[in-house]
């Protein structure tokens, strides 16, 4: 099925951008992208799986190219994202953060069935550290933390999260892993501490709570998962991850 006409830019990311057409959206892989032509299908699949699962996600209605670059065409997810709603007015941020651990807890009570390892991806990435003493450290402790078998998203944060209250639409199914929880946790930490790390702790704190959680089973990934992230080449945050890595403490 042939991807429908693009209207104009509506989101831009390090990996693909998400263009107006209509009642839907194309998200289109940028050519710099790893193996984009994959990446289109893997996500395609992910999300018809997730939302045969029964949770809020855009419907997949075609995949394929436009002008050389390969993508996917989905149902459009209308409001703002999270994120947005709760900068714009801070007495919703705790509301939010709720919504949002209610979000993540329904994604987690899911089965992981038929997706990659959630531990394997962060020691694929961590196996690929300069530093060998601190790889042979984290590949170690990494073995000893538990498999998981529940649904991650893998980049779960507010900026993924569109849509009025009651109604959000979770996006960006790419990294989509079968895992503990408690890492799919972390991550999001990792991912939301750069732009505001209050927000990061606190929503830490809010899914420790509503899931009956430990908050120290959360932390206890984020070695590993700051490890991997450095695999992701970001480098304004090489620096808070070296020392979350290296030490297991927030910088």
């Amino acid at each position: 099925m042939e991807l429908p006409l693009l209207g104009p830019l509506i989101g831009s990311g390090k990996e693909a951008e998400v263009f107006d057409a209509g009642d839907r959206v194309v998200k289109l892989y940028r050519a710099t992208a790893a193996a984009p032509k994959r990446a289109a299908f893997r996500e395609a699949s992910v999300l018809a799986l997730v939302e045969s699962l029964g949770l809020p996600v855009p419907s997949v209605h075609a995949v394929g190219q436009i002008d050389g670059r390969w993508g996917i065409a989905m149902s459009r997810a209308e409001g703002p994202s999270l994120a947005d709603a709760i900068q714009r007015r801070s007495a919703e941020g705790p509301a939010g953060l709720e919504r949002m651990a209610r979000l993540q807890i329904a994604i987690h009570s899911r089965p992981g069935t038929h997706l990659g390892s959630l531990k394997a991806r962060l020691a694929a990435n961590i196996a690929g550290m300069p530093d060998e003493a601190m790889r042979r450290r984290l590949l170690h402790g990494l073995d000893a933390l538990p498999e998981g078998d529940r649904l991650c998203h893998g980049d779960f944060h507010p900026w993924n999260i569109l849509g009025a209250p009651g109604r959000e639409v979770v996006v960006d199914w790419l990294d989509a892993c079968t895992g503990d929880p408690a890492a799919d946790v972390c991550r999001s930490y990792v991912l939301i501490r750069p732009v505001a790390p209050d927000l990061a702790m606190a929503y830490v704190e809010t899914y420790a709570a509503a899931a009956g959680e430990s908050r120290d089973r959360i932390l206890a990934w984020l070695p590993f998962v700051a490890a991997a992230r450095l695999a992701e080449g970001v480098p304004d945050e090489d620096e808070a991850l070296l020392a979350m890595a290296g030490s297991g403490s927030l910088p």
